[in-house]
């Protein structure tokens, strides 16, 4: 048998106690690995800035706190790694409810500096801090493709808004 360097010991009992402290380091190490591969900003492959500014809005009171705004905009995206370079137009609503919660939706139709143009729907559910989109329609490069993600309004003076988006553009 193999001598220790820790008297009394047998090579089976360090063996045994560096496997238990192994394993307990392991555990910071996995969490840490599947709270990082579960975050769905990770998968993105494509991001970018966009900015819009409001040409029309008209609110309609249904009741008392009960309003649906439509509104018309003007804007731009711009990406580094993805084809979403272009200008074009946004239309949707907002759905206030009674109790005070906030529905958005929408279109975004876009013409990119290539030529092709998309088309993409919006969607921010009540209290939360990103929206949704996913595109619909596209020509050129930009036809048959079904990507989406998200998007977050950054700054916004109730006339002009900027934000960031990221997603899935393969």
């Amino acid at each position: 048998m193999a001598e220790s360097l820790i008297p009394g010991a047998t090579p089976h009992m360090l063996l045994g106690g560096f496997m238990t402290h192994s394993k307990l380091m392991q555990w910071p190490a996995m969490l840490f690995l599947a709270l990082v591969w579960s975050n769905p900003t990770l998968a993105d492959n494509c991001n970018g800035n966009w900015s819009n500014v409001t040409i029309s809005a008209e609110t309609l009171e249904v009741a008392t706190g009960h309003t649906v705004t439509y509104f018309v905009s003007r804007g731009t995206t711009t990406s580094a790694n993805s084809l979403f370079n272009g200008v074009g137009e946004c239309g949707g609503y907002a759905l206030a409810s009674p109790d005070g919660k906030v529905r958005v939706a929408g279109v975004c139709t876009r013409k990119m500096n290539d030529g092709a143009s998309e088309s993409d729907v919006f969607a921010l559910e009540p209290g939360a801090e990103r929206g949704t989109w996913k595109q619909v329609a596209g020509t050129g490069a930009l036809a048959g493709k079904s990507y989406s993600g998200w998007w977050k309004s950054v700054i916004s003076d109730g006339k002009t808004e900027m934000g960031i988006w990221g997603g899935n553009c393969n």
